[in-house]
Formats: C-alpha cells, sequence, structure tokens
C-alpha cells in the first residue's frame, strides 16, 4: 500500500548503500554567520575542509531522523548548536569532548540550542546521530580569527593523510 501524505511510516528498511549526503537532504538550515565566521569557513572550505567529513542521512520522518557521520582523524568541528535535541552513539573510532574521552559504544546527549564541539580521534570517529527532528539549524559559535586560522592550517596538515583514510568501522 503506498503511503499517502497523512499516513505515518509504519515500517522501513534502512540501507546505509542508499542513504543520501546530508546536503541532499535540505534537513539542516545555517544561521546567518558573523563576518569573522563567513571568512573563516570560506577559507577552511577552500583549504579542503569538506573532504574530512561525511555525513549521511539513514532515515527522517516528521519528528525524527537519524544520520552516519564520519569525521576524518583531527576535523577541525567548529564549536555550535542546534535548535533539537541530538543523542550521538559511537560506531568506531574516538573523540575527545571537553576533558572526557569516548570510544565505541560510548555517546552523548546535547540538548537544543546547548553548545559543543568535539574532537576526532587519530583514526577518526563514526557516529550515530538521532535528532528529535527531521530538520533543524547550526549556529555556528566560532566569532575567532584565531580558531578559523588553526582550522585552516589543521586542515592543510591533516589532508594528504585524509585521502587515503578508511572509516574506523573498516578496521574493525
Amino acid at each position: 500500500m503506498a503511503k499517502t501524505e497523512n499516513q505515518p511510516i509504519r515500517f522501513s528498511i534502512i540501507r546505509a548503500k542508499d542513504a543520501p549526503d546530508c546536503a541532499e537532504c535540505d534537513m539542516m538550515t545555517q544561521q546567518p554567520l558573523t563576518e569573522v565566521e563567513t571568512e573563516g569557513s570560506i577559507a577552511a572550505h577552500e583549504a579542503g575542509m569538506l573532504e574530512g567529513a561525511t555525513l549521511r542521512v539513514l532515515f527522517q520522518m516528521p519528528g525524527m531522523s537519524l544520520t552516519h557521520v564520519w569525521f576524518k582523524s583531527g576535523f577541525p568541528l567548529p564549536r555550535h548548536s542546534h535548535d533539537t535535541d541530538c543523542l550521538y552513539y559511537i560506531l568506531a573510532g574516538s573523540l575527545r569532548i571537553g576533558t572526557e574521552d569516548l570510544g565505541i559504544g560510548d555517546g552523548f546527549f546535547v540538548g537544543a540550542d546547548v553548545p559543543y564541539v568535539y574532537t576526532p580521534g587519530e583514526q577518526g570517529v563514526e557516529l550515530l546521530e538521532y535528532r528529535s527532528s527531521n530538520a533543524f539549524d547550526i549556529k555556528l559559535l566560532a566569532n575567532n580569527p584565531n580558531w578559523w586560522s588553526k582550522a585552516v592550517g589543521t586542515i592543510g596538515e591533516r589532508r594528504p593523510e585524509w585521502d587515503s583514510e578508511k572509516p574506523p568501522s573498516s578496521m574493525n
């Protein structure tokens, strides 16, 4: 039976091979950037930042979404927030958030509008992101030119290695 607009999804199979890139799904909107964030984002993108991350939408429906994220080693994730709750679960690799080192099977919860940042470990990190929404925003909180300069430097250093990095789950 075909689903109509008013019928909720009752059952669905998720296939990673069919998961579209997050950019194709139009589920995340960018809040306005400061001049520093705009200039820094442009410089980071030109340096190859997008080569250090893969975000694929595994599932989405009104009120929920599940995304698979792979940040390669040392990826410089800017401090940011989202307007919806998010639960993260580490599938492979590791990350550092605050003073905590987290690895396979660990996770963390970030409430709506709570600023956060984490750094992928030596092998990078693969995460599942469960959100209590299928559409959300991202608000960068990186209005520091020194942070962007360091991020661009990190991208320049890490990018040659990113080309050959495999997702940490493929190493298990």
